[in-house]
């Protein structure tokens, strides 16, 4: 595994997509949650699994879409978080520290949300 990053970015938040990247991996926004959202994701990982369990076994369809949407609606929760995390931690560090680098953290958010509202 690679050493953590603490201070090439404002909050240790690293480049964005596009920018070069240290060898050094950066610690993320969400990195005070990580535990609980790779407990969650494996739990969706299971919810997932189940539901190739019931589509093998023809299980009635109105109890599989709901099943659907079950998983569905914990890979959003999932999203929101990393999304919460990443305002809280990436976002507002940088426009407190670097306020050049705000506008491209603002637009990197707007296009983040873009593509939650698309689910």
């Amino acid at each position: 595994m690679t050493a953590v990053q603490a201070a090439a970015s404002p909050a240790g938040c690293g480049p964005p997509p596009g920018r070069p990247a240290s060898r050094l991996r950066p610690v993320r926004g969400y990195a005070s949650g990580k535990d609980d959202y790779l407990r969650r994701l494996r739990k969706i990982e299971g919810q997932v699994r189940g539901l190739q369990k019931m589509i093998e076994a023809d299980t009635w369809c109105p109890d599989v879409v709901t099943q659907v949407a079950s998983a569905t609606r914990a890979l959003q929760e999932v999203a929101v978080g990393l999304l919460n995390d990443h305002i809280s931690h990436c976002v507002t560090s940088t426009a407190r520290s670097a306020p050049d680098d705000g506008d491209a953290r603002l637009a990197e958010l707007a296009a983040t949300i873009r593509q939650v509202i698309r689910l």
